[in-house]
C-alpha cells in the first residue's frame, strides 16, 4: 500500500513542479486566461486572441523580476 502512495505523491509533485515550475505567478495567470477565454466564449465572443497576449506578456514580466543585471544596475545608482 505504501507504494501505492508513493507513486500518486510523485505523480502530483510532478505534475505541481510541472505547472507551476519556479515562477507561481505565471501559472496562476494563465490559469486565470484560461477561465476568462472559457467565459468569454461561452457568452459568443471569440476570445482565441487572450492566451497567446497572455503568455507574451507574462514571460516579459517573468523576465523583467528575473534579470540580474537590472538589479546591478539599479544598485549601482542608488549608490552614486
Amino acid at each position: 500500500m505504501k507504494l501505492i502512495w508513493s507513486s500518486v505523491v510523485g505523480f502530483g509533485r510532478f505534475w505541481y513542479r510541472f505547472i507551476v515550475g519556479d515562477d507561481w505567478t505565471v501559472a496562476a495567470a494563465v490559469a486565470l486566461g484560461l477561465m476568462v477565454t472559457a467565459l468569454l466564449n461561452s457568452s459568443a465572443v471569440p476570445a482565441w486572441w487572450l492566451i497567446p497576449i497572455l503568455v507574451v506578456v507574462m514571460v516579459a514580466v517573468s523576465l523583467r523580476r528575473a534579470n540580474p543585471r537590472r538589479k546591478f544596475l539599479r544598485d549601482a545608482q542608488e549608490e552614486t
